[in-house]
């Protein structure tokens, strides 16, 4: 029996968040094995291609299911986009629209048109379907736009094999060059945006960790590992310059901060996560639709301190974390684009508890550590691939509707009168 054709336009082979969660959302799809899945490879900004041939091992079985010259010759049962909402387009005869979704707390009137467009749309977050099915717009010369579509929420799951607590002796990664034993570790873009208003709010990080440790005869050291736009020595060049601005802003003997700049694999960055020198990762993110580093994090069974909003609260529970409070705040001009609309706020962290934070994991490390462990645990039964494509089979098993089969007609024999000759 033909498989219906499910085509999935998204960018596979790009070195990108929305790269990694596209291979891992058509991988569980062919693993279903209900599907005949096509792939439909696309641009991400200007992040670069080559992620499949690069990790050839692990990746190479999705090309054998690219489209042939990325051309589609018929309709196809089933059309997956795996995108920002308002690049989504009605291909197939059942449409689904796929998005990370939205940082702040109202998102682009352009993106529920997109929405509606689809059958129906998957998020990453309990926060972006909020935001999805609240955001609602007047209309010129009357009336209203708001999502008119079902959403449902399939988390990215955490790939276990790789992202997971190994003993030291196990890591190989070298640190040597960090003089500290105890360090604290951001992992993520230093994006657009003045200082404190970059969405990651790296900048905020930088000055907070000076001022909370400047001065003490003990100090750790903060760890960043971070990009602007790629791995170039020009991008390194850039953070540098950056953190050294920032530095010059405090007074005082300050505590060092060392950059992790380029590419590492999967497996270096868990051995980075796992390394006896990094305590904790640290996240004063104004906004995430989920925050899948924090989770991959998690399961190495240390702490996490984090903004007390957005996506990343669907897996960090309160009572195993230290959630920083704050208040939402409108998106300075600076960080404003046709995603994150000057209309919409976001998470400001209260910099006292960061360095109350700061200074208390710093001294009582061990009753942190212990709650990483229980943190450890609930990632790791609920957030998992496997866990991710259980979920996944189920919305499609409830949602995909039955297509008209092409069968083969068997006429019968028929009895016809014999024709006589009238004499």
């Amino acid at each position: 029996m033909n498989k219906p054709l499910f085509v999935i336009s998204c960018p596979i082979d790009t070195y990108s968040g929305y790269g990694s969660r596209s291979r891992d959302l058509v991988k569980a799809i062919i693993e279903i094995g209900k599907y005949d899945v096509k792939i439909l490879p696309q641009r991400w900004g200007s992040t670069p291609f080559g992620y499949i041939e690069d990790h050839i091992e692990e990746w190479g079985f999705l090309s054998n299911h690219l489209l042939p010259n990325n051309q589609l010759t018929q309709q196809p049962e089933i059309w997956m986009q795996i995108t920002i909402p308002s690049e989504f387009q009605r291909i197939g005869k059942y449409n689904i629209g796929v998005t990370a979704g939205i940082e702040s707390t109202i998102c682009n009137p352009k993106w529920i048109e997109g929405l509606n467009r689809m059958d129906i749309n998957w998020v990453s977050s309990n926060h972006s379907k909020k935001v999805f099915e609240s955001s609602k717009f007047n209309i010129q010369g009357g009336g209203l736009l708001q999502n008119e579509k079902p959403i449902e929420v399939v988390m990215e799951g955490a790939n276990l094999d790789i992202f997971k607590h190994i003993p030291n002796k196990d890591v190989s990664f070298d640190l040597s060059i960090v003089e500290e034993s105890f360090c604290f570790l951001f992992v993520g873009h230093w994006m657009q945006g003045h200082f404190g208003h970059d969405r990651k709010n790296v900048s905020l990080l930088v000055k907070s960790f000076l001022e909370t440790f400047k001065n003490k005869d003990k100090k750790p050291a903060l760890i960043l590992k971070t990009t602007g736009v790629g791995g170039s020595i020009m991008d390194r060049e850039e953070m540098l310059v950056r953190i050294d601005s920032i530095r010059k802003t405090v007074k005082g003997d300050l505590p060092n901060i060392y950059l992790l700049h380029g590419e590492l694999t999967e497996k270096q960055l868990n051995e980075v996560y796992n390394h006896p020198k990094v305590k904790a990762m640290v996240s004063l993110t104004k906004g995430e639709g989920f925050g899948r580093p924090l989770l991959e994090f998690t399961l190495s069974k240390k702490p996490v301190i984090a903004t007390n909003f957005s996506g990343h609260l669907d897996f960090l529970k309160p009572q195993y974390n230290s959630l920083i409070g704050g208040h939402l705040e409108n998106i300075h001009p600076s960080a404003v684009n046709e995603w994150l609309i000057k209309e919409s706020q976001w998470f400001a962290a209260d910099t006292t508890q960061v360095g109350q934070i700061f200074t208390d994991m710093f001294k009582n490390y061990p009753k942190y550590q212990e709650v990483g462990k229980r943190q450890e645990n609930h990632s790791r039964t609920n957030f998992s691939y496997e866990k991710m494509k259980n979920l996944i089979e189920e919305i499609l098993n409830k949602t995909i509707p039955e297509f008209p089969k092409q069968v083969q007609i068997q006429l019968t024999s028929l009895n016809l009168p014999k024709l006589q000759k009238i004499k």
